[in-house]
């Protein structure tokens, strides 16, 4: 995911989306979501804000606008004493305002191209819901911790083993990017919550565990690289192998967005591979062309003109090649400073310097360069590609095609399936979400479930699952697996 100006610049990832604020004077750190209506020419849509704190002192934030189908998009957090700014430059915005009654609002003005606003958000309880998933569930489930022996940080997270004798198969997941906690929560939704429940009650032991510098890990996230990240990796898997009840050789990594093409590397590393990789939603194109596309996808959705989206792109591509050209991080910034100081960004000095900043962290340098297909010949585990056809952040069209193709091309063993109307978080069209407390509930899509169990199953024979006939595995193109629902068009 990627941040940038609405009229001016697409640049940024949510891996960098923790703010380089100085760390908030208030007693107590902001931490929860915050939902409130945005005054839009011909109606209104409801926007929620997540404001996470990290270990660090300072923030990860992101929104959603599910009216839009926009979810998990970066937001920087700047708090100073009351004072809150939030820049969502991914869809060239900001709030400026106040946070009030101890957190309970944060009031203040909106702020896009053609938009001024004033703007009440209060804190949102939606997340209480979705912990009844974790009363007294029918399975053992323990706090663990770990190492990663290359960084000596520590690694918290949630162990979840079914009942019964084992041995037991295993999944290790992977979040998208962005600093997350193990749930991976989202405007009360429990992505991996969700998820390990699932498989936990249907035979499949899970760990989830909280990113670099989130809830009870240690280090720092937002220099790490994805290639980085492939460390967390092994010594997740190394120590699930370890764990009582666990069959270790068949323990394999579930990863999302950035995490599966995470997964995918740590498939083709040297080493004892994982046992198995399931893919949701991972990027098949290079970190270049991906950033460009969803610059344009966003900037259209939110009403963007043809000619604000050429400006922004033009930017984009002026300011990734200073960098490539650059080495040294001082003067890229010094370069990327001028450029966007001149282009009409609508950057100051400090923002300008800030972004220059981000843009040249070592994330960054790597993600403009990433090609996920370079390591895809070296995978030696099996594969399951999953994708919503309804993901507007990463298209199954042109990512999970050119993952599967790749595998394919060198002889392993992938299965892909598209999944109709299911979003970037795997969630169905809202209209089938369940009610609770006579609300509806945001909800993890019941056939990826299925698919993921099944798959799992059959690629791990594991006991207490009864096995089924291999389904044909498509040469070529992916299959489309139908909602219950009428299907709908592609977003």
């Amino acid at each position: 995911m990627i941040r940038f100006l609405l009229a001016a610049i697409f640049l940024v990832t949510s891996t960098l989306s923790a703010s380089a604020a100085t760390p908030p004077a208030a007693a107590a750190p902001l931490n929860g979501q915050w939902k409130g209506p945005l005054k839009l020419l011909g109606g209104q849509i409801t926007v929620v804000i997540t404001i996470v704190p990290l270990t660090n002192g300072t923030y990860y934030g992101a929104l959603d606008a599910p009216q839009q189908r926009i979810s998990r998009m970066p937001v920087e957090v700047d708090l100073k004493g009351t004072d809150l700014t939030l820049r969502i430059e991914q869809a060239g915005s900001s709030f400026v305002g106040k946070v009030l009654e101890g957190g309970a609002k944060l009031s203040g003005t909106w702020t896009q191209p053609g938009v001024k606003s004033a703007m009440v958000l209060t804190r949102s309880l939606a997340g209480a819901a979705p912990t009844k998933l974790r009363i007294a569930p029918p399975y053992r489930e323990s706090q663990v911790s770990f190492q990663n022996p290359g960084t000596r940080q520590k690694l918290g997270g949630t162990l979840t083993v079914p009942a019964g004798e084992g041995p037991f198969p295993a999944v290790v997941l992977l979040s998208d990017s962005g600093p997350q906690n193990r749930d991976v929560e989202v405007t009360g939704y429990r992505m991996f919550g969700q998820l390990a429940d699932y498989l936990t009650r249907h035979g499949i032991a899970v760990l989830r565990f909280d990113d670099r510098g989130v809830g009870q890990s240690g280090g720092v996230y937002a220099n790490a690289t994805t290639a980085d990240l492939v460390s967390d990796a092994q010594a997740a898997l190394a120590f699930v192998r370890t764990r009582p009840l666990i069959a270790a050789g068949r323990v394999g990594l579930l990863g999302h967005g950035e995490g599966a093409n995470v997964a995918l590397l740590t498939a083709a590393a040297p080493g004892r591979a994982p046992a198995f990789v399931v893919s949701l939603a991972g990027y098949g194109q290079p970190g270049y062309n991906v950033l460009l596309r969803q610059q344009g996808e966003i900037m259209r959705l939110i009403g963007a003109d043809p000619a604000q989206v050429k400006a922004a792109q033009d930017v984009y591509q002026r300011t990734v090649s200073v960098i490539r050209q650059t080495a040294d991080d001082a003067a890229a910034r010094a370069k990327v400073v001028s450029l966007l100081s001149g282009a009409n960004t609508g950057f100051d000095a400090a923002m300008a310097r800030a972004r220059a900043v981000q843009l040249t962290s070592p994330w960054a340098r790597y993600f403009f360069d990433f090609d996920p297909q370079v390591q895809l010949a070296k995978v030696q585990s099996p594969v399951l590609l999953l994708n919503g056809t309804a993901d507007l952040q990463v298209s199954a069209r042109r990512n999970m095609t050119l993952l599967h193709r790749g595998l394919r091309r060198a002889h392993r063993d992938v299965t892909s399936v598209r999944l109709d109307g299911v979003n970037h978080l795997f969630q169905p069209s809202p209209a089938q979400w369940p009610l609770v407390n006579g609300q509806q509930q945001a909800t993890f899509s019941p056939i990826a479930l299925k698919k993921i169990q099944d798959w799992v199953a059959l690629e791990t024979k594991a006991p207490g699952i009864p096995a089924r006939t291999p389904a044909k595995r498509p040469a070529a193109e992916p299959k489309v697996a139908k909602s219950a629902a009428t299907a709908r068009p592609r977003g």
